[in-house]
């Protein structure tokens, strides 16, 4: 009889390691809702406030009608395509003031911060019409230019201007002489300092001023949409005040506020992809 030699015995099979990148999952999206719910906590009591106060007879509902029910007018603009209407309108007239600001704005602050003669010769000038405001040359640029759309353009173009040119004249007035030496000593000629070092040490300062004129392209817009328009969110602000649609009046102003928002949170990204160099400092 033959003895059959048994198989030899197969190693035991390691077990298989769960990627630590599935374990971290859950935790990060925790994480990511509490840091969206912390940010979100003033709004929604806000919104809380709004809906009981006006419920428990505190304010006159007439006049302070519960968030529900703006929200509901709200949905019936948009529904009736009023909304849409009024929002690009507004939108057409404040990027255009905006981006018009923007380019004429940024190179010329850029040319008053980097040239001494150019920034003596100016700056009595660009006192006298930084403390003027700009709705008080609101008849002036109606006067001139008439009640149409650019008399409105040219008011956003002159309010945003000011912020973004005041900040980017501090920019480049800011940068760390430090910097401007050790670039010096390096043998950078004067365009390629500029060009290294002022732009892009200057780019915070800038974005700050942008996202200023940002929110004053909208303001201002809204103020002057109120005196002589006939489609904006100002104009339906404006129109259900007297026509004492008071909640269709408070879903104008919801969102001549999230517009704003948008557009703020849009500038910061910018801000962020242009500097991408910067280290945040800020603790949670």
């Amino acid at each position: 009889m033959v003895d059959v030699a048994a198989p030899p015995a197969r190693p035991a099979a390691a077990p298989v390691a769960v990627p630590a990148v599935v374990s971290r999952r859950p935790g990060r999206l925790l994480a990511a809702g509490g840091r969206v719910l912390h940010r979100s906590a003033a709004l929604l009591a806000l919104a809380a406030i709004w809906e009981i106060v006006p419920r428990t007879g505190l304010v006159d509902r007439v006049f302070l009608p519960p968030l529900s029910e703006v929200l509901v007018a709200w949905w019936e603009l948009l529904r009736s395509g009023q909304l849409a209407e009024h929002v690009g309108a507004s939108l057409t007239r404040s990027l255009t003031g905006l981006a018009l600001a923007v380019v004429t704005a940024i190179p010329l602050g850029l040319l008053i911060g980097w040239y001494r003669p150019l920034a003596d010769l100016l700056s009595p000038l660009l006192e006298v019409f930084r403390n003027t405001a700009a709705l008080a040359l609101l008849p002036v640029f109606v006067l001139i230019l008439g009640l149409g759309e650019t008399s409105k353009i040219a008011l956003v173009v002159y309010a945003c201007s000011w912020p973004i040119l005041l900040n980017t004249i501090a920019g480049v007035k800011g940068v760390d002489p430090l910097l401007v030496r050790s670039a010096r000593s390096m043998g950078l000629n004067h365009l390629r300092l500029f060009q290294k070092v002022i732009l892009p040490a200057s780019v915070p300062t800038v974005f700050t001023g942008v996202r200023l004129a940002g929110a004053y392209s909208i303001l201002v817009l809204v103020a002057a949409e109120m005196v002589g328009a006939k489609a904006g969110l100002g104009y339906l602000v404006n129109y259900a005040q007297y026509n004492f649609a008071i909640p269709d009046m408070y879903a104008g102003i919801i969102t001549i506020s999230a517009i704003g928002l948008v557009v703020n949170q849009l500038l910061v990204a910018g801000e962020r992809r242009f500097s991408t160099w910067r280290v945040d400092v800020t603790t949670a």
